[in-house]
């Protein structure tokens, strides 16, 4: 009996993206972390400096594709938990606790993710990488015209 290949669909895009955020949400649960603080994190991380507030909610929002006021609930929560802190009137910080949390989950992430993409073809991820991204922008254009 042969198995073939199933053609990309939304049933293997979410089997993928399940299966990796499940590896990612162990990492997180032993550090008492959500998925949309580690998001939100990373956004403050990867940044130059401050971020605004409205800028690092409409980042996250996009990513996630959720509403505002729950970004803003997650902003309020890394604050109280001294991994952001406030940066004048409307923006925002990742604190040294904060830096050093986010290495720590991306420094225990990244040996399992090296293990799953180990061996892929650089030409098969990069086809992936142009397919998933194309199905993400429609994908978003249809979100937005339910939304208007």
């Amino acid at each position: 009996m042969t198995t073939t290949t199933p053609l990309v669909d939304p049933r293997v895009i979410a089997l993928a993206h399940y299966a990796g955020r499940a590896l990612l949400q162990h990492v997180l649960d032993r550090h008492g972390m959500t998925f949309e603080q580690s998001v939100t994190l990373r956004l403050a991380a990867i940044a130059d400096g401050p971020v605004g507030r409205e800028q690092l909610v409409n980042g996250v929002t996009e990513a996630l594709k959720t509403d505002a006021g729950q970004v803003h609930g997650v902003l309020d929560e890394l604050i109280a938990a001294r991994l952001l802190a406030p940066a004048g009137e409307a923006e925002v910080r990742i604190t040294d606790a904060g830096r050093e949390l986010y290495a720590t989950t991306s420094g225990e992430t990244a040996p399992v993710t090296a293990r799953i993409y180990d061996g892929i073809p650089a030409e098969d991820l990069a086809v992936t990488g142009r397919v998933l991204t194309l199905i993400t922008g429609r994908a978003g254009t249809e979100l937005a015209a339910l939304t208007r």
